[in-house]
């Protein structure tokens, strides 16, 4: 499974990001709008980066940060975490059950920031033999 460097992004432009953001919002009954501080920053990296071929690793980087430019009111970490689950849907399809499961949770859990040591770990060890 070498296609892990791909330009992941390119089928997400920020009006995507957002109605996920917006939909996440509506659902919970939360205020959606954009904050001032993240919400330009956010939107210009992202775009920023949509263009450029990109490993497993620095698409979780890019949404962590994302997450943590807290662009939007409520549910910045939802929003990235949802994006992420999403575009590893063919990678996961591919893999054993059990270790599509484990991807998927260690990734959701580095893009909201609270993965462990021992989660980096298991994904450095899983990426190593999807590249094989």
């Amino acid at each position: 499974m070498r296609h892990l460097v791909k330009p992941w992004l390119k089928p997400v432009p920020w009006l995507t990001v957002v109605g996920i953001n917006a939909s996440l919002c509506q659902a919970k009954s939360a205020t959606h709008k954009p904050t001032s501080d993240g919400y330009e920053h956010a939107r210009v990296f992202w775009e920023r980066s949509r263009s450029k071929d990109l490993s497993l690793q620095e698409l979780l980087q890019i949404c962590f940060k994302c997450h943590r430019l807290a662009p939007f009111c409520n549910y910045n970490g939802n929003t990235f975490v949802a994006i992420v689950k999403t575009l590893l849907a063919d990678t996961l399809s591919q893999m054993p059950a059990n270790r599509a499961f484990i991807l998927r949770s260690i990734a959701g859990h580095i893009v909201a920031g609270t993965a462990t040591d021992i989660e980096t770990e298991q994904l450095n060890e899983i990426l190593e033999e999807l590249n094989k």
